[in-house]
């Protein structure tokens, strides 16, 4: 049994993004960039599952700049068997990668599609769906556990009202959420090791996908400041502040 894992190049979590002067993007010039946490955590789990003997090889995909193979080596460091690079230089947008995966869903037939629920930079939440309805697979997002047994995928989901299980049969994606696991630390051996894995490397046009960019960014902007906080003598100065300086009661 193959499982796909997308993972993606993204800014560092740790690292306080700073927006362009002009106000046309995100400024990336000697900034951190590491792995999604979200698809940090798909890759720990299609590698538990092959640890556990469900699964046979587990393919880890990226999308992007060239720099996207140190993201693909941190996936085969964690336990990936191969990757695949598709290089470009083009901005890409949801609906692209989900046509970018479904082209290589065709072309490896997995078993499996493991993603993470969004990406920490743009927050969309749309390649996984997307994914699974180019490819009319069953879907399961926002996984907290997943277990998979005789053809079937059995899937505990986050919900507003608590949990939802959820039975898919194979083939299917999956989308994972924070509380699935808790991603390995890296050895230096294994980061070692992942320097001698096969790493495949294809252009969108190879996959016959056109990539171009649907959606415009008008303008990013910083979010506003917070004021700092203030104390008041007692609550009747509290109520009153409430009602005519925050107006929210």
């Amino acid at each position: 049994m193959k499982v796909l894992v997308a993972v993606k190049r993204v800014v560092d979590y740790n690292v306080k993004v700073r927006v362009k002067s002009d106000g046309t993007g995100v400024d990336l010039a000697n900034v951190k960039m590491s792995m999604n946490p979200f698809d940090e955590i798909a890759v720990e789990e299609a590698v538990r599952l092959k640890e556990k003997g469900v699964v046979t090889e587990v393919v880890a995909v990226s999308c992007g700049v060239a720099q996207c193979q140190e993201t693909l080596r941190t996936a085969m460091a964690i336990g990936a068997d191969r990757g695949i690079l598709v290089e470009t230089d083009a901005e890409l947008q949801p609906l692209a990668v989900a046509k970018v995966l479904k082209a290589l869903v065709d072309k490896e037939q997995p078993a499996l599609v493991i993603l993470g629920k969004q990406a920490i930079d743009d927050d969309c939440n749309q390649t996984g769906q997307m994914l699974a309805a180019l490819a009319d697979l069953p879907q399961a997002t926002f996984a907290s556990k997943v277990e998979v047994a005789d053809g079937t995928a059995t899937v505990t989901r986050e919900v507003d009202g608590g949990l939802e299980t959820l039975k898919l049969s194979l083939p299917a994606v999956v989308t994972t959420d924070l509380r699935l696991n808790e991603p390995r630390y890296v050895t230096l051996p294994n980061i070692m090791k992942a320097k001698k894995k096969p790493l495949e490397t294809v252009k969108p046009a190879d996959l016959g996908v056109d990539v171009a960019p649907r959606i415009k960014t008008l303008s990013v902007a910083e979010p506003a400041k917070r004021s700092a906080g203030i104390k008041v003598p007692d609550v009747a100065t509290l109520v009153a502040k409430l009602k005519t300086e925050a107006k929210v009661i």
